[in-house]
C-alpha cells in the first residue's frame, strides 16, 4: 500500500506541529504530525461535516478513521459541555494518528475518548452514532468493505454521518449504500457544500 495516511506505521519522519482548530464551539490548539491525514489543518470535508453534525448522543460514538482526532475531539468537547455521557471510540489503522488523538484529548482534558484499532473494539458493541470522513482513497473495494463492516453496527435508531466529495463519488456511494443496507436503513443527503455531500444513514427502531 506504500506510505499513506492509511498505513499502519507511517514511514515519513515525525514532524510534530501545533495548529489552531475550531472544535467544540471554540478555538483549541492541537498537535498534528507528518504521515497522518491533513496535518496542516482541519480538512475542508471535515469542516463541512462539523457544521452540520448534531450534538453527540448518549452512549457510544464511533469516529471511523479518526486521523489526529478532529471529530473525536469535537464530540468530546461538546459532550463534556452538555453532559451527554458520550463515549467516543476513535478508530484508525494508523498508529501515529491514534497516538495524536490520545495526546490531544489528554491536553484538552477530555476523558471520554478511547483511541482504538478495529481489533480493540468489542465485537458486540453497537453505536448510537458513527461520524466519519471516510478514507475514499483506499480504493472502492476497501472502502465498501470498511463501511459494510461498521455501518450495520449502528444501534436501532442510531445515525451515521458521513462526508464525501462529490467528485470522488458521493452520489454513487449514496445509492450503493441504500442498496446494500436495505430497508432497515434510511440513506439520505442531508447537505451539500463546497463540493462535499453530507450523507446520513439512519437505522430504524425495531418494532415492539
Amino acid at each position: 500500500m506504500g506510505d499513506h495516511y492509511f498505513s499502519a506505521e507511517p514511514g515519513a519522519a515525525s514532524r510534530p506541529r501545533a495548529i489552531a482548530a475550531q472544535l467544540g464551539g471554540r478555538t483549541v490548539e492541537v498537535t498534528t504530525d507528518s504521515g497522518v491525514f491533513s496535518p496542516g489543518r482541519v480538512d475542508l470535508g471535515t469542516q463541512v461535516l462539523l457544521r452540520h453534525l448534531p450534538p453527540p448522543p448518549p452512549g457510544n460514538l464511533l469516529d471511523l478513521g479518526c486521523g489526529w482526532g478532529p471529530l473525536s475531539l469535537h464530540a468530546g468537547l461538546v459532550a463534556a459541555a452538555e453532559g451527554t455521557g458520550t463515549r467516543v471510540w476513535a478508530l484508525d489503522v494508523n498508529a501515529r494518528s491514534l497516538a495524536l488523538t490520545e495526546d490531544n484529548a489528554r491536553a484538552l482534558g477530555i476523558h471520554s475518548i478511547r483511541p482504538v484499532t478495529a481489533a480493540e473494539v468489542p465485537a458486540d458493541l453497537e453505536f448510537a452514532a458513527i461520524w466519519s470522513n471516510p478514507p475514499i482513497r483506499i480504493g472502492k473495494d476497501e472502502l465498501h468493505a470498511l463501511l459494510l463492516a461498521w455501518l450495520p453496527r449502528l444501534a436501532p435508531g442510531g445515525q451515521a454521518w458521513l462526508v464525501v466529495s462529490k467528485n470522488l463519488g458521493a452520489d454513487s456511494l449514496q445509492a450503493w449504500l441504500a442498496e446494500q443496507l436495505g430497508a432497515e436503513y434510511g440513506v439520505e443527503r442531508r447537505a451539500s457544500a463546497k463540493g462535499f455531500r453530507v450523507l446520513v444513514i439512519t437505522r430504524a427502531v425495531r418494532a415492539g
